[in-house]
């Protein structure tokens, strides 16, 4: 019955999405969106709203839409029933229904919504049911999310690119370990498409050469997996001219894989005038005309984390920064797919010589920033 959950704040942004069939692009809450421009105010918005292909139909609860995706007609009351069911849990479990208390509970929110659903219909919407399931966050919980901070946001953006050199006309079968983590698929136009709609493989007759076979999406209902933690502690006294700077980076999830070129940049308050800094790893520079730092640190040997720390020099006089910087993270691992995605098998057709195969995997860190 329900295909995907969409939760979008008041702002328009998709922060958390829930697919228990087929994944369904985000690209068909661009009719929800129309449909909010056009209202007077959020209350206003219709709660059943037809598209070519779905129906979309949706609640607003503490600033948040719920917006479910169903491909075929429902009484939309028995719906916007169960959004509401949804919304009771989450206020059960996390005391309030906000972006803020869904994002801090994200893991707990996907093993609700994954209980209370079976196979796009209503299964477990009581609480005490749930709760034998489930348990509630504990109060040791939140104080350590809260210590520790919290994703605000994670994607993957993935390619698969090809290197063929191979006589004939080969047709080529590729298979996956774990198809459906994929998500906004685009292919090369030699994919076959409706295989891929009802199989969920490659096939395809390649070009000679190097080509971009596939780009994919993970999007964060996967809970993408961030493979380094950094630690930090910036601080700026009240009165005189200084302040503390100590960070360190470390390994997470990283499959014991080794984590190299890493390399973070701070753009420091215009106040600072230097920087006077030890690390125990790489080396690092301060240029006090762009106020930017960066930290070379190379690979990261787990058994020594390492740690850049010292003294922050300010403008004397001048006021203490209002806001501490954010810190920009880049990293490169070798034969590791962070999104999970994995090749199962790569099968050829048409001709009978037999090919030279294999995959190289790489996790290369996109936009990673940390707010301090």
């Amino acid at each position: 019955m329900i295909h995907s959950l969409f939760l979008i704040n008041s702002a328009g942004d998709i922060f958390l999405e829930k697919h228990w069939k087929s994944v369904v692009s985000r690209s068909v809450c661009d009719y929800f969106f129309e449909a909010q421009e056009k209202a007077v105010d959020v209350e206003n918005v219709p709660p059943v709203i037809p598209t070519p292909h779905h129906y979309l139909i949706s609640i607003y609860q503490d600033k948040v839409f719920f917006v479910a995706v169903i491909q075929t007609e429902v009484p939309p009351l028995f719906v916007i029933e169960f959004l509401h069911r949804v919304v009771a849990m989450f206020r059960d479990y996390f005391g309030e229904c906000s972006e803020a208390a869904i994002k801090e509970n994200v893991v707990t929110v996907y093993e609700l919504l994954e209980e209370m659903l079976d196979n796009g219909f209503p299964l477990a919407t009581e609480s005490n049911i749930l709760k034998e399931l489930i348990r509630p966050p504990t109060i040791l919980r939140s104080v350590v999310n809260s210590i520790t901070g919290s994703t605000v946001f994670a994607e993957i953006q993935g390619v698969i690119d090809a290197s063929i050199k191979l006589s004939g006309m080969p047709d080529l079968t590729l298979s996956f370990m774990n198809p459906r983590l994929l998500d906004d698929v685009s292919f090369h136009p030699c994919v076959r498409f409706k295989r891929w709609e009802s199989e969920r493989v490659l096939s395809f007759i390649p070009p000679d050469g190097n080509f971009r076979l596939m780009d994919y999406h993970v999007g964060s209902q996967n809970l993408v997996a961030i493979p380094v933690y950094v630690n930090h502690n910036i601080n700026f006294k009240e009165s005189g001219s200084s302040g503390r700077f100590d960070v360190t980076v470390g390994l997470k999830q990283t499959m014991g894989k080794s984590v190299e070129g890493v390399i973070m940049t701070v753009h420091m308050p215009k106040v600072v005038l230097n920087m006077n800094l030890t690390p125990t790893q790489g080396t690092y520079t301060y240029d006090p005309v762009t106020k930017i730092l960066t930290w070379d640190i190379g690979k990261i040997n787990p058994q020594k984390i390492p740690n850049l720390k010292g003294v922050i020099c300010l403008q004397s006089g001048a006021p203490k920064p209002e806001e501490n910087p954010n810190l920009n993270i880049q990293f490169r691992i070798q034969q590791l797919a962070i999104s999970g995605i994995k090749v199962n098998r790569l099968d050829m057709f048409g001709e009978k010589y037999k090919p030279f195969k294999g995959v190289k995997y790489v996790t290369k860190a996109g936009k990673f920033q940390v707010r301090t």
